[in-house]
């Protein structure tokens, strides 16, 4: 397994497609793309800094169009690719004060439906992951920021984030994102195109 790394700053999208053009050189060709990167700031709209909305929506939805928009025409020269979105339940769905947050997400659900309908005929398909409550250092600020907020033990603080959203009241792991992806990447989900597919303990279901 041969990896490369590449210092691309993802809110440039020139650096985005240098980042591409770099994985096509040195691994020799562009299969899977899966479009992972974000942030998040949290205010109510009419508090909401707009360089904090330029950033979120640079890195949560414009990286994301100009990676595939770099790595098409690669895909198509083999006649084989696959695109995975990592969205949100927050495409599906809002929460109050992650403005930003909420329309990048659902923006990349239709760039995905979009991508998907364009490269209907081919060997590309386009989907979306939802994740719900995922335990990641962006997560975690929320549970430290709950805590001190309300005053509540680490544990009590995690349990107040999910029962609030998701009815498991379990966090969904990397790890079963990362096998929703690999099967996404499968011969098995070659006629699944354009989905928005939840791993969300529930969330999405009430």
């Amino acid at each position: 397994m041969k990896a490369a790394y590449s210092p691309a700053d993802m809110s440039k999208s020139a650096d985005v497609g240098a980042m591409v053009a770099q994985a096509a050189r040195e691994l020799g060709g562009v299969d899977i793309l899966v479009n992972n990167a974000g942030i998040q700031h949290v205010a109510p709209v009419e508090q909401f800094p707009p360089e904090k909305w330029d950033a979120v929506i640079a890195i949560n939805l414009s990286a994301a169009f100009h990676a595939i928009r770099a790595a098409l025409p690669l895909m198509k020269a083999r006649s084989w690719g696959r695109i995975i979105n990592i969205a949100s339940t927050h495409g599906l769905v809002a929460s109050v004060h992650k403005a930003a947050y909420v329309a990048s997400k659902h923006g990349i659900l239709g760039l995905t439906k979009v991508v998907a309908l364009e490269t209907a005929t081919t060997g590309i398909t386009c989907n979306a992951i939802c994740p719900g409550w995922v335990l990641t250092p962006l997560v975690q600020k929320q549970i430290d920021a709950i805590a001190a907020r309300e005053k509540l033990a680490p544990d009590a603080a995690r349990m107040s984030l999910l029962g609030e959203k998701q009815p498991s009241l379990e966090f969904a792991t990397p790890e079963q994102i990362g096998a929703a992806a690999l099967f996404l990447c499968s011969q098995a989900a070659g006629q699944i195109r354009g989905i928005a597919l939840p791993v969300d303990g529930g969330w999405t279901a009430q």
